[in-house]
């Protein structure tokens, strides 16, 4: 429903933003779910994220309110992280079907609910990396010569010595062994992740797609290990307490069972 064109203008005009791509509205899904129950914590909400972690932040916040509205809707952040159109683009048509069935016909302040922060395209094609803004600082630069106590140049001799070839090369092949054992702990690490993501990924359809009965022990725990798939930072020291005062109550309750058996 809607071309590419059609869907941009409808999200710039509803949050008040410039998109220009479907791919840059990661964290706009968050906004346009909260222009429907305004209960989205935006605070929390990375609008210019261009790192994969703040994508990932983005993605906690829009399944946790899916989940606080029971919206039954199969979400792959892996796939929609990746910025790729296709996903993006059949998602953001669902979205708009969403709003378009729920949203209420009061205004909505879009900037005012993000505090007046920007809202806008990111380059999606890269993340910014903090060494590559750090070189482009002395790209250029004009070094001064060294001048001696007399207001003339250093002589030679008092100038920084001049590294021999053969050290500078043993330190570029050792920076670059460096460099490949990183790049190796690096993919290990990012395969690690999306194993364990891909596992918890299944759990959580399997837990949507299956009915519990209502008031059973299967369908609290089903509840209870949908609430550690959603938790965030924010939450989690909530949901340990809550664990911890459940098990508290189990054992004054199986206390209290035995010193009714015993009498």
């Amino acid at each position: 429903m809607g071309s590419r064109q059609e869907l941009i203008g409808w999200v710039n005009e509803l949050l008040h933003t410039n998109y220009t791509k479907v791919e840059q509205l990661g964290s706009a899904y968050c906004q346009i779910i909260d222009s429907i129950y305004g209960d989205v914590k935006m605070e929390r909400v990375k609008f210019n994220a261009n790192q994969e972690y703040e994508y990932v932040e983005n993605f906690k916040i829009l399944l946790n309110s899916f989940a606080k509205h029971k919206i039954d809707k199969p979400v792959d952040p892996t796939k929609l992280i990746k910025c790729r159109f296709q996903d993006n683009f059949e998602f953001l048509q669902w979205l708009r079907r969403f709003w378009e069935s729920y949203a209420p016909s009061t205004g909505y302040d879009a900037v005012g609910r993000r505090q007046g922060r920007a809202a806008g395209p990111v380059d999606t094609r890269r993340p910014i990396s903090s060494a590559s803004s750090g070189r482009g600082s002395s790209v250029g630069a004009y070094r001064r010569p060294a001048v001696a106590a007399g207001g003339s140049r250093a002589p030679v001799s008092a100038r920084a010595p001049v590294r021999p070839a053969a050290q500078t090369g043993q330190q570029v092949a050792e920076l670059s062994r460096q460099l490949g054992e990183h790049k190796v702990l690096i993919e290990t690490a990012e395969k690690e992740r999306d194993f364990y993501f891909c596992k918890l990924r299944e759990i959580e359809m399997y837990l949507q797609a299956t009915e519990f009965p209502a008031g059973s022990e299967l369908e609290s725990m089903a509840k209870h290990i949908q609430g550690i798939l959603y938790s965030t930072e924010e939450t989690d020291a909530e949901a340990a307490q809550m664990v911890q005062d459940e098990y508290q109550d189990h054992q004054q309750a199986s206390q209290h069972m035995d010193e009714e058996e015993t009498f």
